[in-house]
């Protein structure tokens, strides 16, 4: 089962599977009763068994997992591809040198299989985080084996039965099918199988431009495929700010990226996609366009949790239709991101355990989510990104001095605030590091703190950081009008 999506079975993927899914795991044998089982150990899931057991007051808790623990961001998902992003990079910087005085190489060549295996070993590494191990000595029992509800304290896991007060899904999703005629019979990969290449495909077509599709075209392009990027809308990046998206847009153009937009793909032959009248002849498809729950064989229907095709249907306090149940995670919620997982998963501990009789809930809604898009430059957003209710600000990166240095002027910060005032409803970053930078803008808007305490903060110099001063800055200087400048004039009289 792990062998057919983790390959290839080397030194680092042995040693994967041994941490996320060993072998020779015995399942314990279940206690009388489950404070908390958990389904999946994805983020969400980890998350919830570690911070339930690691409390140290005596929960019982226990995490079934079918296939490897650390779901699709250790897996197939987060860690692997940062992991290829920054290789890619450096090929990036290297093409690039001449314009800061380095002479590279004539070509700049790349070792895709030694990328692949840089990708693995660090996987590796990283994956102790996760482990079966490190979870029963924390205290969870952990289980793995498919989970089946029984009846409304008992589930199936693996060749064990557990009987639970209360319980959590988290069994994430999975890429979905687009369902273009030809398609699987051509053959595609998805997340879950294209960290498993070992040989650099030459013509890499991928379908879908999301973040995960945006990010994946990138870094094949710049490791030495040629990149065909098929999107069914207008722009990229759907839910970004369009002169956000435009800027990547162009810079994947300048790179060499063939980006189709309005793309109609009416049916595969082959390794052959047919879409918008032309015909495009590739090596390997990657498909990246949405994602599916997990929700197949867990016959929730036993236990009255209700669900679609968007997932498991859950109230803001992350509770199904079972009260005794809840969700957190790419299962029932939109914001499809391991930060999002980790961040529900604290609701959920906090409301099936420790809100007696519904008191002191916490709500999904009232978090505050960032999101970042890895590709070069990066996109990250919080908040609104347009609103008739708001105001702008922009600085363009051009203007600030690190950046300059640095060679990395494409790209800005955008603030929304509200109408005649400094209260923050939102921010975009485009830069190089824009996913290190919205944490400020994140911690603003929880904190309550509006464009005038940004503008009080001292940012070193010289940082690309500096335009978020910068656009408190431009705020603050909206506010002289003629009359509060006649009133600084008459101070200084008597100064």
């Amino acid at each position: 089962m792990t062998d057919s999506l983790i390959s290839p079975i080397d030194v680092h993927n042995q040693l994967l599977i041994s941490r996320v899914h060993p072998p020779d795991w015995v399942n314990p044998h279940p206690s009388d009763r489950y404070d908390l089982v958990v389904l999946g150990a994805g983020t969400a899931g980890l998350v919830v068994a570690a911070g339930a057991a690691g409390l140290g007051i005596g929960l019982k808790v226990a995490l079934i997992e079918k296939h490897l623990m650390g779901g699709d961001c250790l897996n197939v998902g987060c860690v692997p591809s940062k992991c290829m992003i920054r290789s890619s990079r450096v090929v990036a910087e290297l093409r690039a040198a001449r314009s800061f005085g380095v002479i590279p190489p004539d070509a700049v060549e790349v070792d895709f299989p030694a990328v692949m295996e840089r990708m693995r070993q660090l996987r590796a590494g990283i994956s102790e985080n996760d482990s079966a191990d490190r979870f029963e000595k924390l205290g969870v029992d952990v289980f793995l084996g498919e989970a089946r509800f029984l009846d409304p304290d008992r589930i199936q896991a693996g060749d064990r039965v557990l009987k639970f007060k209360k319980a959590v899904i988290a069994t994430g999703a999975r890429a979905s099918d687009p369902q273009i005629p030809g398609l699987a019979q051509a053959g595609y990969l998805t997340n879950e199988t294209v960290f498993s290449l070992t040989d650099r495909p030459r013509r890499l077509a991928v379908i879908g431009g999301g973040s995960i599709g945006c990010e994946m075209a990138q870094t094949f392009q710049r490791l030495g495929c040629e990149v065909t990027l098929f999107h069914k809308n207008a722009h990229l990046l759907d839910r970004a700010d369009l002169e956000a998206a435009e800027i990547l847009q162009q810079v994947f153009l300048k790179e060499g990226i063939r980006v189709v937009l309005n793309s109609k793909i009416e049916r595969v032959e082959g390794k052959v996609i047919y879409a918008n009248g032309d015909r495009f002849g590739v090596d390997e498809i990657l498909v990246s366009a949405g994602r599916a729950p997990n929700v197949e064989g867990l016959n929730l229907e036993a236990v009255g949790v209700q669900y679609d095709r968007k997932g498991v249907k859950v109230n803001d306090y992350l509770q199904t239709t079972n009260s005794q149940i809840y969700a957190a995670g790419d299962i029932c919620m939109n914001w499809k991101y391991t930060h999002a997982a980790d961040a529900a998963a604290r609701i959920v501990i906090k409301n099936a355990l420790f809100s007696p009789f519904g008191f002191g809930r916490s709500k999904l809604s009232s978090l505050v989510m960032p999101s970042a898009i890895y590709t070069d430059p990066e996109i990250a957003q919080v908040g609104l990104h347009q609103s008739n209710d708001a105001e702008t600000i922009k600085i363009t990166l051009d203007k600030v001095d690190r950046a300059v240095a640095d060679g990395e002027t494409n790209g800005f910060i955008k603030i929304l605030h509200r109408k005649g005032s400094d209260e923050i409803l939102g921010a975009t970053i485009v830069a190089r590091h824009a996913g290190e930078m919205i944490s400020e803008m994140t911690l603003a808007i929880v904190g309550k703190r509006g464009l005038n305490t940004l503008s009080t903060v001292i940012h070193p110099y010289p940082t690309q950081a500096e335009m978020i001063k910068k656009a408190a800055d431009a705020y603050r200087r909206k506010l002289l009008t003629p009359k509060s400048r006649k009133l600084l004039g008459f101070l200084t009289k008597f100064s």
